[in-house]
């Protein structure tokens, strides 16, 4: 069923215009609008024009943009009527100590919050209304969601085992390298003249020169090769082509000759260096958190779906 709906806006300069509205959805004996939905909207709506998507894209991402915010207003409605319901209550106290949190938390004076509420075209009435929704949907979240989670230590340990190498003992390495480098322009015979160079460092290398004299040397020209003291790195933050090298290589071993952009380099690594893993009673609060967010999300979404199976829903074209 479509209603249409008669809404006078309150904007002084326009009060001789009239919007003509409709209903886009029923939620048991609640309705929400056009208007509503076009109010939730708008910012979004801004920002997709902003990056300017070609018209077809953009039309494809507001479609389901709406789609969403329609299905996010039933949600919020429903959690309304449950508030309603229950009798949740949220004290203007409560609001003025979150707001002054988020002041604290941003270092805003009153004059630089009202200053960004008025960007977003906000007035502070209105922002303490949204966060009294915003805090009552929280109470009502503890009290049908979060109340009820219990996570035992058998679910710690799973948990733990099954990511046994995220509490490993973290490896090290401690890098240098040789390297030389030739121009973009390079011919193939400029390519195997430095070649040829790193062959004769790697020989110095299997005949027992350290690779850190080796490094220290100053080059002899600008087609010479030359030594960096490159430092610590976990496997993660190397370069795939790095990380394949030294995956399995100990300490005061050397790589092959590896092909880099616009050069060759050895790789070195000097020192390996393991901290202990972490017991399970050190991560057991992390792991605690993890579970009990993971925990959260799925109970509130079954919770939602149990609600909106209960509930009298009319999504309207």
């Amino acid at each position: 069923m479509t209603c249409s709906v008669a809404v006078f806006p309150i904007n002084a300069q326009a009060e001789d215009s009239l919007v003509v509205d409709r209903i886009v959805a029923v939620v048991n004996d609640e309705i929400i609008t056009l208007y509503d939905l076009n109010q939730t909207l708008k910012p979004y709506e801004e920002n997709i024009q902003a990056l300017g998507y070609p018209p077809e894209k953009a039309r494809e991402t507001l479609f389901k943009l709406r789609t969403d915010l329609l299905n996010k207003l039933v949600d919020e409605k429903l959690a309304d009527q449950q508030i309603k319901k229950n009798s949740i209550r949220i004290s203007a106290q409560e609001i003025d100590k979150t707001i002054e949190r988020i002041k604290e938390g941003r270092s805003y004076t009153d004059e630089d919050l009202r200053a960004g509420l008025a960007e977003q075209g906000l007035t502070i009435e209105e922002y303490r209304e949204n966060l009294k929704n915003q805090l009552l949907r929280g109470k009502l979240v503890n009290r049908e969601v979060k109340s009820k989670i219990v996570i035992t230590s058998e679910e710690i340990e799973k948990y733990y085992n099954d990511h046994i190498e995220k509490y490993a003992g973290e490896t090290k390495y401690y890098l240098w390298n040789i390297f030389i480098r030739f121009s973009r322009l390079a011919d193939e015979s400029e390519k195997q003249i430095a070649f040829g160079k790193m062959e004769t460092v790697l020989r110095q290398l299997k005949q027992g020169r350290s690779f850190e004299s080796l490094a220290a040397e100053a080059p002899d020209s600008p087609q010479s090769p030359e030594g960096t003291d490159l430092g610590l790195f976990r496997l993660e933050e190397l370069s795939p082509q790095l990380r394949n090298a030294v995956k399995d290589m100990k300490a005061a071993e050397y790589s092959s000759i590896l092909n880099i952009a616009e050069g060759y380099q050895i790789i070195y690594v000097q020192k390996v260096f393991v901290t202990d893993p972490k017991a399970v009673s050190d991560v057991k609060a992390e792991i605690e958190d993890v579970l009990y967010n993971e925990a959260v999300d799925n109970r509130y979404d079954t919770w939602l779906s149990e609600l909106r199976k209960q509930s009298h829903i009319k999504i309207t074209k």
